[in-house]
């Protein structure tokens, strides 16, 4: 069952990469959810680099996501985090990569949270 997800989320997730690809001016946020952890990476595709990185493990939000609950509270802070960092690199717009995953939970609450923060896409 859980390799049938698997495969079904990568060929999603190369379906969603067709059209979606991130430059120097509109760069790609991507997102990888393991099953307690969130990462998102802001990457400029035309040269293949990460820009911007975040993580529920990142050192910055340690104490806030030790006082949250849940783990879409937790999306929400890295969201907001990535999203600070990418503006704080004169990044203001992204594309928006959900990886396959489908934008619901954990995945919606990275990108409410870059928005609140300013990050337009």
């Amino acid at each position: 069952m859980i390799k049938r997800n698997t495969n079904l989320r990568l060929r999603s997730k190369t379906r969603i990469r067709k059209k979606i690809s991130g430059t120097p001016e509109v760069p790609r946020l991507t997102v990888y959810r393991s099953l307690n952890q969130v990462y998102a990476q802001i990457i400029d595709d035309s040269t293949g680099k990460t820009l911007v990185a975040a993580s529920s493990l990142s050192k910055e939000v340690a104490e806030e996501i030790k006082n949250s609950k849940g783990k879409i509270s937790k999306s929400k802070i890295v969201g907001n985090l990535v999203a600070k960092k990418a503006i704080e690199m004169k990044i203001a717009s992204v594309v928006f990569d959900r990886n396959g995953y489908r934008y619901h939970g954990r995945v919606q609450a990275i990108a409410e949270g870059a928005r609140e923060a300013g990050l337009k896409f």
